[in-house]
């Protein structure tokens, strides 16, 4: 019997070691995915207790100041500014603002740059309940009219650099329906000192009552992203989705002693949110930079004894731009995490600067469908198996056929869409959460929602958000990022749209019609803004047009928005239903050999747009040193 009994033991022994063998070979990653769903399972234990306790962002810093009131929250320029003082600025804004007989949920404007005074402005209309509208200092004349407007501002409070005042001075004309408080002792003009006010101001606790009514959808700030309507879309960033985003980190298992060194701009959803908000909830420190230095980056980073840094794809490409070190390698980071780093540079970058960890993820502001790459795989920005969709049980993550030409979704005879198959390219879509409640994705009423909505997707009446952007899978479930869709491309770092540029440079009298879109760029990273112009009929091409399309431009756009190159074709390039045909062009490229058009690029040396030719194009590379 016994005998008997072992043979049977070593025979099912036998079996179970096979099935661990086969599933080994047929999914080589199945630990892997073992191992994200047990870190999402942690997530959603401490995100649930978060959420169901109403620990909301300025409840994680008040909880902070408590229990490290010495500690580093922030530093910069080689201040160190603790939980406790960063609470003191916090209250004054507070008892400040408290003046205005602002309800909560509504919104007070910050156009501020990357400064401790960002940080204790939020937190301090926070304590009041007050939404916080994250302005792009970049934007100046109608969309910083739209942004404002758009949010529901009650009171605009703008930063101290020289270039936000004069944006905002120029608009004032047109929101003198708003108060406007500058930071600055001696702007004139009818504006009201930010600065003599803070210090006029104690910094009396406000009792957590007066934020009482304050719940999980009510908004906790707007974050501005850029789409193909041409003008800046507020992001409600509600209470709720702002403590799911403070647990981010706790993928990677960001701690009370890390310190994290962030230099995006705070307006962003990747510094503002990610950054500050994980930060906040550990009681870390957020070592912060005004602007990204390729030069002072792993300097600062060894002075400050970082372990934490975030990035975008094009500040690795411009990190492994700067002459190689000895001390490149040597600092304190044991996690890079951010979104962006393409796989051509992935390896040199996490080699040459000795990072163990990626974390690549996918995300967009709007928030509806995101993944993470916790494995190290190049190039990934995460993995959707059929294991890890045990997860996602609801299917609230979809890819799906698009026409990359039109943007437009591939349907099915029952008018449905359809899967996309590995190797495919596919539009990525999600449910919106309930979390989102009944305010939409963005601020401003049904119709701006509806408009990235896609219906009838799966089945007759349901409902997904259009994330905008294409993503393929491979043959082990990993994805990674491709492109974008529609009239939106993305350039150093920002979004920016093809309408509203078009829209500055038909200003021009000389201008008929301008034709905006990306090309790409060896070596960089997204696409470089081109436009396509056709003079009015009168109207010779001459030097002094070009001087008047590059002075229209540097006034009126970001420097990201700025058209590098310009192309003065024939013909209009316009599709049967008589809208702009950007594909062709976008394939064209840039190449004076493959163009017969005229072609300029962006000069800021002689301020003009200058000849691009075959005898110039290398020359063009140098000048800007992309």
């Amino acid at each position: 019997m016994s005998s008997k009994r072992n043979k049977i033991l070593l025979g099912v022994a036998g079996t179970v070691g096979v099935g661990v063998i086969s599933w080994r070979a047929l999914f080589p990653w199945i630990g892997y995915d073992i191992e994200v769903m047990k870190k999402g399972a942690r997530y959603g234990k401490v995100l649930n207790k978060d959420i169901t306790s109403g620990r909301f962002p300025i409840n994680m810093f008040e909880e902070a100041v408590e229990k490290y009131p010495k500690k580093a929250f922030v530093i910069f320029e080689d201040r160190v500014y603790s939980y406790e003082f960063m609470n003191e600025q916090a209250n004054k804004v507070a008892n400040i603002a408290a003046k205005w007989g602002l309800k909560v949920g509504e919104c007070v404007a910050i156009m501020i740059e990357n400064e401790p005074s960002f940080i204790w402005t939020f937190l301090g209309l926070q304590k009041l309940g007050i939404a916080v509208a994250f302005i792009n200092y970049n934007i100046k004349g109608q969309p910083l009219v739209h942004s404002i407007r758009a949010c529901e501002a009650k009171v605009l409070i703008a930063g101290a650099a020289d270039e936000i005042f004069h944006s905002v001075k120029e608009i004032k004309p047109t929101i003198q329906h708003i108060p406007i408080y500058v930071h600055g002792n001696n702007r004139g003009d009818g504006f009201e000192s930010w600065d003599r006010l803070m210090l006029d101001t104690l910094p009396i606790q406000v009792c957590p009552s007066v934020r009482r009514g304050m719940g999980l959808h009510t908004p906790c700030c707007y974050i501005f992203t850029s789409g193909t309507t041409g003008l800046p879309k507020a992001v409600i960033m509600s209470q709720g989705k702002f403590i799911s985003i403070g647990k981010f980190f706790q993928v990677f298992e960001f701690l009370p002693s890390d310190i994290i060194y962030t230099c995006m701009p705070l307006y962003h959803s990747a510094a503002g949110g990610l950054g500050l908000i994980n930060t906040i909830d550990q009681g870390a420190t957020m070592v912060l930079k005004r602007k990204f230095s390729a030069s002072q980056f792993f300097d600062d980073v060894r002075k400050y004894n970082v372990t934490v840094i975030q990035y975008i794809g094009e500040l690795c490409r411009y990190l492994l731009s700067v002459p190689e070190n000895s001390q490149d390698g040597k600092h304190k980071v044991r996690v890079a995490v951010g979104n962006g780093l393409r796989a051509d540079i992935w390896d040199q970058f996490k080699q040459r600067y000795n990072i163990p960890n990626i974390c690549e993820f996918f995300g967009a502001t709007e928030g509806v469908a995101g993944f993470v790459n916790l494995n190290n795989k190049t190039g990934s920005c995460g993995r959707y198996s059929p294991v890890t969709k045990m997860l996602d049980p609801g299917g609230s993550k979809l890819l799906v056929k698009v026409d990359l030409d039109t943007g437009e979704v591939v349907r099915d005879k029952n008018g449905h869409c359809l899967p996309i198959k590995v190797g495919e390219p596919g539009l990525l879509i999600g449910t919106i959460p309930e979390i989102y409640g009944s305010n939409g994705i963005y601020k401003g009423g049904r119709e701006i929602n509806e408009r990235k909505l896609l219906r009838n997707v799966l089945k007759d009446g349901d409902c997904f958000f259009n994330v905008g952007d294409i993503l393929s899978i491979d043959s082990d479930y990993f994805l990674y990022f491709k492109d974008r869709v529609g009239d939106t491309f993305r350039w150093r770092g920002e979004n920016v749209s093809t309408l509203e540029v078009s829209n500055i440079l038909n200003k021009l009298d000389a201008i008929q019609d301008a034709n905006v879109y990306g090309v790409e760029i060896p070596g960089a990273e997204g696409r470089a803004g081109m436009a396509a112009i056709h003079l009015e009929d009168n109207v010779t091409l001459k030097e002094n047009i070009l001087r008047d399309i590059f002075n229209l431009a540097t006034e009126q756009l970001p420097s990201y928005a700025r058209p590098l190159f310009l192309r003065f074709p024939k013909e209009r390039a316009i599709t049967t239903t008589l809208k702009q045909q950007k594909t062709q062009l976008r394939k064209e490229g840039f190449h004076p050999e493959d163009i017969d058009d005229p072609l300029f690029f962006y000069d800021g040396q002689n301020k003009t747009y200058s000849p691009l030719t075959v005898e110039t194009y290398d020359q063009f590379f140098i000048k800007s040193k992309l």
